[in-house]
């Protein structure tokens, strides 16, 4: 069986889901072109979940994916995030900001009985998770909903992991991948490779589709990903600047900038390791910095200044979430991209 067999898509373009930039709107218009177009649902609360899913089920017949985080949520640790909030002090100050009113940031919320229950409920065709995956329990949940199910692997062992455990296809997200990396094993990242080493490590050492992701961009590159094994692409970066993504003007701005060929993996966003371009406070905490509390707890103390700083067309404090490969970023339909980027596939 292909993966378009398996997934039921005409093309073995998949959208990658990007919290934050992009809404139900991003993933009708994949799936309409013939992809599969992906919901990410982890900043999602239930009410707000039901309405995405029904937009898409009131636009498109076509099959989508569901995207869920699947970490472990952490234990506040009081005196670790003091001294966190420490290191933003001055900068709270440059902008009249008061630290003591900091809000809580944006939660990221990992996949759970009630996400389980609608999965059940709205019966989508994927369902993908990144971190791994839940517990069992809620893993057979979604199999028995009719789901084919999809997670990301990062190294070799992930990736054997997760065929273990009877997922339907593997995503191997390579170092070139923006946003958050999907490691679960370890936290190291001396263990993250490119694309291009790790895909046809995996495509060897599983008999399941393999899904290639990171620094894909164009026609040509989905085309090596093939020659390599994949069964599949995922893209993310390529449609940021679609009209139908919800990138902020800032994000547009940045991504337009010849800055954007400098990305980084960064952790003082979120607390996790992910990759985007190089801005301000990366630069002057980071990108990697031992103090951050475990994600999502980091991204609390960063949050105020984004907004402030955005009201005034920077992105100096924001996490701008891209790829090692920027060059496929057009402002063109989604649609369109998605069969430009499929046009050199051929009867693979």
């Amino acid at each position: 069986m292909t993966i378009k067999e398996l997934l039921g898509i005409e093309l073995p373009i998949i959208q990658a889901p990007m919290a934050g930039v992009q809404g139900s709107a991003l993933t009708i218009a994949v799936s309409n072109a013939g992809g599969l177009g992906s919901l990410p649902c982890a900043m999602l609360g239930p009410d707000v979940l039901r309405s995405e899913i029904e937009a898409i089920r009131a636009h498109s017949e076509r099959p989508f994916n569901l995207n869920f985080f699947c970490h472990t949520p952490p234990t506040a640790d009081k005196d670790r995030a003091n001294a966190w909030q420490a290191l933003f002090a001055d900068y709270y100050g440059e902008f009249g900001l008061d630290l003591a009113k900091a809000p809580p940031g944006p939660a990221r919320l990992p996949f759970n009985q009630e996400m389980a229950d609608l999965v059940s409920q709205y019966r989508p065709a994927v369902v993908s998770f990144h971190f791994g995956l839940p517990a069992p329990e809620l893993v057979r949940q979604v199999r028995c909903a009719g789901a084919k199910i999809l997670s990301s692997a990062t190294t070799l062992e992930e990736a054997l992991w997760l065929a273990g455990q009877g997922v339907d296809a593997i995503i191997a997200q390579g170092l070139e991948a923006g946003g958050h990396r999907g490691m679960f094993l370890s936290d190291d990242i001396t263990t993250q490779i490119g694309s291009f080493a790790l895909l046809p490590q995996i495509v060897r050492a599983v008999d399941i589709p393999v899904i290639a992701a990171g620094g894909i961009a164009d026609a040509r590159g989905v085309r090596a990903a093939f020659d390599l094994g994949a069964a599949a692409v995922q893209i993310g970066t390529a449609y940021l600047l679609c009209p139908e993504a919800t990138t902020s003007a800032v994000h547009r701005a940045a991504l337009k900038r010849e800055e954007a060929r400098h990305t980084a993996l960064t952790n003082i966003f979120s607390g996790r390791p992910a990759r985007g371009i190089v801005n301000r406070l990366m630069k002057e905490l980071g990108p990697i910095n031992a103090a951050a509390p475990l994600f999502p707890l980091a991204t609390a103390a960063s949050a105020p200044l984004r907004v402030k700083a955005e009201s005034m067309a920077s992105g100096d404090f924001s996490p701008l979430w891209a790829g090692q490969n920027v060059t496929g970023c057009k402002e063109i339909p989604a649609a369109d991209l998605t069969r430009e980027l499929a046009s050199r596939i051929g009867d693979l």
